[in-house]
């Protein structure tokens, strides 16, 4: 009977993935959702906190695979983007700068304001700077989005996600700094962790094309090799203690540059690819409690206005001279919506570093139920209005 109850367990996580790609395919095809939206529901009301299907999630097994999945959708989002436009087009980088340091000040400033200790504020502030790669892709992938909204969300996405793992872990290491008193400690979960986690994405993004070259196999294989690479990084930087994510997007940056060229019919990497976003917006939604959620209901509903607030300002005051209309500009501000993905597996990483956040910024599993759920959802809506979706090409 016991080895019968434990084989049923190991079924549960399966289950629970076959069932959010039903809900998922369902509910695109009669309302529109995007997919990765049911998916994070699905997880949500499967876990642990909530019905209780879903076991804890374990710190090893499920969050190597989450962030394996997360890692394949930031290669590919780091592929995409063009360093040489930022280069081009100035303004883009100042106005991503200005986006995320105002959504960083205005973040703080109402989690100050409503009672939180200075250094919760500055990680909540931290924490809501980014926009996850991983709803932006989905959507752009799925809707095959292209057009100037489409390349700035994505391009701004890229540098406010390096500026914001940056603030994350500097605010981080003042924790530890506080909570230890050890300078080495505050420095190794910070800058350490920054200059790892980019030097080894560097390298394999380097290693790899010569890799493919030597063998003369570039064309036919890169998408299957870098698949395993980023897999074996993603594995690799998660055993280091330092950051899969970064890893993964410089790996990704540094690959484009090298002009290797992936197989366009491998969108997303595939089937491989297809399943472990299933498994990953399942994992993101298991991770998150409605007891959470509740307690930091108020802070974390004013923390979206602000990081909303944030967004938009950044994105439109520089549009015109950016060289977009102040439509354009709103819309773009309305595709950096999501962060869920990111916002999670960053807090689960300061766990293998010994410092557990997720009790104490109850907000962020507000901020990141509603936007594991609104996020998708808003940036598919900003790239229809600025008609970029195959929606519109097919009307």
């Amino acid at each position: 009977m016991t080895e019968i109850i434990l084989s049923a367990a190991d079924l549960v996580w399966p289950l629970a993935f076959a069932l959010a790609w039903v809900l998922g395919e369902l509910g695109h095809r009669f309302t529109g959702l995007p997919r990765v939206s049911v998916y994070a529901l699905t997880g949500f009301l499967l876990s642990f906190w909530q019905t209780g299907f879903l076991p804890r999630i374990s710190d090893s097994a499920m969050l190597l695979l989450a962030n394996i999945a997360f890692g394949l959708i930031l290669f590919e989002f780091g592929y995409r983007i063009n360093l040489r436009w930022l280069r081009t087009n100035l303004w883009i980088g100042v106005s991503g700068v200005v986006e995320a340091a105002l959504t960083f000040a205005l973040v703080y400033f109402v989690a100050h304001a409503l009672g939180m200790p200075g250094l919760q504020a500055m990680l909540l502030a931290a924490l809501a700077i980014p926009t996850s790669p991983a709803e932006l892709m989905r959507v752009v992938n799925e809707r095959r989005s292209s057009g100037q909204v489409t390349e700035r969300a994505l391009h701004l996405s890229a540098l406010n996600c390096f500026l914001a793992v940056f603030a994350f872990n500097l605010v981080v290491g003042l924790w530890t700094f506080e909570s230890s008193g050890s300078a080495w400690g505050a420095v190794s979960n910070s800058l350490l962790v920054l200059l790892v986690s980019g030097a080894l994405g560097a390298v394999v993004g380097l290693a790899v094309p010569g890799l493919l070259r030597k063998l003369g196999t570039l064309g036919a294989d890169a998408t299957l090799v870098f698949a395993l690479a980023v897999i074996l990084l993603a594995a690799l930087a998660q055993t280091l203690k330092v950051s899969p994510m970064l890893a993964a997007l410089t790996c990704g940056c540094v690959a484009r540059h090298r002009r290797v060229t992936l197989n366009q019919t491998q969108r997303n990497f595939g089937v491989l690819g297809d399943l472990l976003t299933v498994l990953l917006f399942v994992v993101i939604g298991a991770g998150l409690s409605w007891a959470r959620v509740y307690n930091g209901l108020a802070i974390g509903l004013a923390l979206l206005a602000a990081r909303f607030a944030g967004k938009l300002i950044g994105t439109t005051i520089f549009a015109h001279a950016s060289g977009t209309s102040w439509r354009k500009g709103v819309l773009s501000g309305i595709a950096l919506s999501p962060m869920s993905v990111l916002v999670v597996l960053l807090l689960l990483q300061t766990r293998q570093m010994g410092v557990d956040l997720l009790d104490q910024l109850a907000p962020l599993s507000t901020a990141a139920l509603f936007l594991a759920i609104g996020g998708p959802i808003l940036a598919q809506w900003a790239l229809r209005l600025a008609h970029e979706t195959s929606d519109d090409e097919e009307q």
